[in-house]
C-alpha cells in the first residue's frame, strides 16, 4: 500500500462511521423564571435560566436575580458554590466573618459546607449564576434560619444621624467652623462614602491606613471602630497595621497598636 494511504483511509472509515456520542444541546433563553420561595429567601428573587447536566455529571445551575434588599437565607452546600455575578451589586458572607461586596465579573467560591448567604446590595440588584453539584446522597442544599435585617446591614455604610441630633462633625466643629463641618457631613460622608465605587468595608481599610501612615491617633481611634461595624476584622486591622510599619515607620505602627488596643477593648 502506498506509505499514508492507509491513514487516509482510516480516516475515512472513521468519519463515516455514525457518531454515539450525545450532541449539543442549546436551551434558550426564552424559558420562564419564578419567584424564589419564601421559605429559603427574604425580598423579590426570580430564579431562571436553569439547566442540570446529564450523568455522570452531576453539575446544575440557574441565573438569580436579587431585587434591592433581597437575599438567600442561611445555607450551606456539601460539594460547596460556585457565583458568578452578571449584573449588579450584591453582598456574600460566610458564617461569623464579614460581609463582602461583589460586582459584575467577580466570581465567589464557597467550599463544601461553609454557612453562608448572598443577596443584592440594599440600594441597587443583583443578578449571578449559581453553580452546585448534587453528591451521591442527600440534599445538595440545606436551607437555614432568614439572614436577619442585622445581619443584612453589617457590612453597610453607618446610618445617617436623627435630623434632631447633630453629627459628629457638627458637634466637634460646628460652632467654630460650620463650613468645615458642613463639607465633612455632605461631601466626604454624603457623596465619597456613600460612593459605591468601593465598598464600606475597602475605604474603612484605605481610611486606617492612611492615618496609620500620617500617625493621626485621635481620627484612627474612630475609624478603627467604624471599620469593625463595616465588617473589617480585628485580625486583617492588625495584619494592615504590621504591613504599614514597613512603609510608614515603626513607630506609627506601634502608636496605632495601641490605640487598636483600647479600641478593641471598648468594642
Amino acid at each position: 500500500m502506498i506509505p499514508g494511504l492507509a491513514t487516509i483511509v482510516l480516516f475515512i472509515l472513521v468519519a463515516s462511521t455514525p457518531a454515539h456520542a450525545q450532541s449539543i444541546t442549546v436551551t434558550r433563553s426564552e424559558q420562564p423564571s419564578w419567584q424564589g420561595p419564601a421559605e429559603n429567601f427574604t425580598g423579590t428573587v426570580r430564579v431562571g435560566g436553569w439547566f442540570e447536566a446529564e450523568a455522570p455529571a452531576r453539575t446544575y445551575g440557574a441565573t438569580v436575580a436579587f431585587e434591592p434588599g433581597a437575599r438567600t437565607h442561611w445555607h450551606t452546600h456539601p460539594l460547596g458554590q460556585t457565583l458568578v455575578v452578571t449584573a449588579g451589586t450584591g453582598r456574600v458572607q460566610h458564617w461569623g466573618g464579614p460581609v463582602q461586596e461583589i460586582r459584575p465579573g467577580d466570581v465567589v467560591r464557597i467550599p463544601p459546607g461553609v454557612k453562608h448567604w448572598h443577596g443584592a446590595s440594599s440600594d441597587a440588584p443583583m443578578t449571578h449564576v449559581a453553580l452546585v453539584e448534587r453528591p451521591d446522597d442527600g440534599p445538595s442544599t440545606e436551607w437555614m434560619e432568614a439572614v436577619t435585617d442585622e445581619q443584612y446591614t453589617a457590612g453597610a455604610p453607618p446610618p445617617a444621624a436623627d435630623a434632631d441630633e447633630p453629627s459628629r462633625a457638627q458637634q466637634l466643629m460646628g460652632d467654630i467652623a460650620p463650613k468645615l463641618a458642613d463639607l465633612t457631613d455632605d461631601v466626604l460622608y454624603g457623596q465619597v462614602w456613600s460612593d459605591p465605587t468601593l465598598s464600606p468595608r475597602d475605604r474603612s481599610l484605605v481610611t486606617v491606613s492612611a492615618l496609620v501612615a500620617m500617625n493621626r491617633p485621635p481620627q484612627l481611634r474612630s475609624h478603627l471602630g467604624l471599620a469593625l461595624r463595616n465588617g473589617v476584622t480585628e485580625d486583617e486591622l492588625i495584619g494592615a497595621i504590621t504591613h504599614l510599619a514597613f512603609y510608614s515607620g515603626w513607630p506609627n505602627a506601634v502608636t496605632a497598636i495601641g490605640v487598636a488596643r483600647e479600641v478593641f477593648e471598648e468594642e
